[in-house]
């Protein structure tokens, strides 16, 4: 942790280098949390670099450099967010993102569909909290400094997306088998 702050320091004073060292511990997360968000690899590709711009642009704005992550992330889904907007896409999941995610291997391509369908379907708040908590392993305490938002904010959206989830995923599993999925 010392190193990144240290990078980070250097990163404010104008080294590129620096700079390059930390987004290339972060690229991976980035790039995952555009694809989830924009589909497809072009758009993601698109979001990636324009918020690697911002980031680098307004790098001086970051008050605390223990947070460079978090503050990063957020540039990222904001303007993930913000060229939906302006493509007035629909946010929704492919199959392409469950087989990026580990902690999904175990399901079957039924479960996987099933699954998908039911996380297209619910409003965006919601899939975007499930995603940044059970995908990508953040806190809740990261979530709500994500999406400038209180704590329990981000955990009443991650209860009500999982009850949205039941609902859409009742009578399609047994309820034994419906726990393990969400």
């Amino acid at each position: 942790m010392e190193i990144k702050s240290k990078l980070v320091k250097r990163a404010k004073k104008g080294d590129s280098e620096a700079f390059q060292m930390l987004i290339h511990k972060e690229k991976e997360k980035m790039y995952r949390m555009a694809y989830m968000y924009m589909r497809n690899e072009d758009d993601a590709l698109e979001v990636f670099q324009e918020s690697l711009y911002k980031a680098l642009n307004s790098i001086n704005k970051l008050k605390n450099n223990d947070y460079f992550s978090t503050w990063l992330m957020r540039i990222l889904i904001n303007t993930a967010i913000a060229t939906l907007k302006k493509k007035q896409k629909l946010v929704s999941i492919n199959n392409g993102i469950f087989d990026q995610i580990e902690n999904t291997e175990h399901l079957r391509t039924e479960e996987h569909l099933d699954l998908l369908q039911a996380m297209e379907e619910i409003e965006e708040k919601y899939k975007t909290v499930l995603l940044l908590r059970f995908y990508q392993d953040y806190t809740v305490k990261q979530i709500a400094t994500f999406l400038d938002c209180p704590e329990g904010t981000v955990k009443t959206n991650i209860r009500r997306g999982l009850d949205l989830l039941r609902t859409k995923l009742k009578g399609v599993y047994c309820d034994d088998r419906q726990n393990s999925i969400v």
